[in-house]
């Protein structure tokens, strides 16, 4: 049967057609098809585009906009309102821009390097007022050294858990240690956290919850602080004194003494072998920007009578090393590996004394071991301050231990668009095949055996 062909009406006239529900599926595309070619006949025919009903038919329909089309829109549409306002928070957030560009310049692959916070970062949280004033102090670099670092930090605890006070319906073994939660953020906020404070912190949350709830909490409190300095004292004082009297023994009259940097454990092993009678002279290889030497520098030199000394920078050391007997160095940390993690330039030390058949001893404290297996400095460091990259002349004030002094008109600050950048980080890891032993307060140990030292000692860790 022939399909019946349907006349379209004109547009002005009343539609005889069906309405599309009555059409099979064959008969709407058909029609649609028709209409299609009678528009495209209309756009050839009127290039112009006429006026009507047809006109407003023919036009394209218009695409939907996408979320970003309209935000974009929005933004052009008031975007002479918001102009205005847009320059001045702009301008008014200048110099913090530059602040941030100037801090994260040079970084690119350094970028997960713990970062110098500024002198005055937020504090969040209930704090302390000791623990306020202990995270400006490492900040600023004016408290450097692990033992500095783990002695001042559990000070300021031993202020926070007297002035502590546990809430009624709670104990305080349980809810100090909530307490001291925000006081070590805050810690870390401003400097990343050393080896020795990880380790003494750890214990000190082993010994308050293991904390006898039946105690009084004064008695709590008082044992608990009673408990911190019997570490500090066992751990750190007690320990160097024994590592003094074993590196003292490797000391001998005529001997050349090298050390790098400042150590606070090195310095007592030269000033105890100073008092004993022994006559040395001392090498002290320095870098910038800590300059940490001078301060050891100062300390031998005031010595009565003082000690022979040698002040030279890093890039001098291939040149006296053929004079050197022993060289001495310190360490942050020392991992499960062998590997000790120091002063950046600890390393370059180490290395160019093997080269020269020199021994080189470590002197660490056995609560610096770190359970973890360090294979470079890159995977974790900490980069300086930009204020310590520029150092004046050599004057009395920069002998302080942990002193950044101001620029001079002999050490300008580049501005903050010269090319220069600068990138300061602040340990390096030296190998273990470079280390001759290790002076703990256990013994003269060899790289190799640093990991079976919590088993000969009788301890899970250390």
């Amino acid at each position: 049967m022939p399909v019946p062909i349907k006349v379209e009406a004109p547009p002005g006239a009343k539609s005889s057609q069906p309405s599309q529900k009555n059409m099979t599926k064959a008969e709407r595309r058909e029609l649609q098809e028709r209409q299609r070619a009678a528009k495209l006949a209309q756009k050839s025919a009127q290039p112009g585009g006429g006026g009507g009903k047809e006109s407003s038919q023919t036009k394209p329909p218009k695409a939907p906009s996408t979320p970003s089309q309209k935000k974009f829109a929005d933004a052009s549409g008031s975007g002479a309102a918001k102009s205005s306002s847009a320059k001045e928070a702009a301008t008014g957030s200048s110099t913090a821009v530059d602040d941030s560009v100037a801090v994260s310049r040079g970084l690119r692959i350094f970028s997960h390097f713990g970062l110098p916070k500024p002198v005055g970062h937020a504090i969040k949280g209930d704090i302390h007022p000791a623990i306020i004033r202990l995270g400006l102090l490492f900040s600023e670099f004016r408290i450097c050294g692990s033992n500095a670092r783990c002695i001042a930090t559990l000070n300021a605890f031993k202020t926070v858990i007297q002035d502590y006070t546990t809430p009624s319906h709670s104990t305080l073994s349980r809810h100090l240690m909530t307490h001291l939660s925000p006081q070590i953020t805050h810690l870390v906020a401003a400097r990343p956290m050393s080896v020795t404070m990880g380790n003494a912190i750890r214990q000190l949350k082993l010994e308050i919850s293991g904390s006898d709830i039946d105690m009084i909490e004064q008695d709590a409190k008082d044992a608990l602080c009673n408990k911190i300095d019997k570490y500090i004292r066992e751990r750190i004082i007690i320990a160097d004194e024994v590592i003094q009297e074993l590196a003292g023994k490797k000391i001998n009259d005529g001997d050349v003494i090298l050390t790098y940097a400042r150590s606070s454990i090195v310095e007592k092993i030269l000033l105890n072998a100073h008092e004993e009678g022994k006559r040395f002279s001392v090498i002290v290889v320095d870098s910038r920007p800590l300059l940490e030497g001078k301060a050891l520098l100062r300390t031998l030199t005031n010595a009565n009578p003082p000690v022979p000394c040698t002040y030279a920078l890093l890039p001098a050391l291939p040149s006296l090393m053929t004079e050197v007997t022993t060289v001495l160095l310190g360490a942050h940390s020392l991992s499960a590996n062998g590997a000790v993690y120091s002063r950046a330039g600890t390393a370059l030390v180490a290395m160019i004394a093997k080269g020269h058949s020199v021994p080189v001893m470590v002197c660490c404290e056995t609560y610096k071991f770190s359970e973890g297996v360090m294979l470079d400095g890159f995977g974790k460091n900490e980069l300086g301050k930009l204020g310590c990259y520029y150092v004046s002349a050599f004057t009395d004030r920069l002998l302080a231990p942990a002193t950044f002094s101001t620029p001079t008109k002999h050490s300008p600050l580049p501005s903050t668009t010269s090319n220069l950048e600068a990138l300061n980080p602040l340990y390096d890891l030296t190998p273990p095949s470079s280390i001759t032993a290790v002076v703990t307060e256990v013994g003269l140990i060899p790289p190799s055996s640093i990991s079976s030292i919590p088993l000969a000692l009788g301890r899970t860790n250390l």
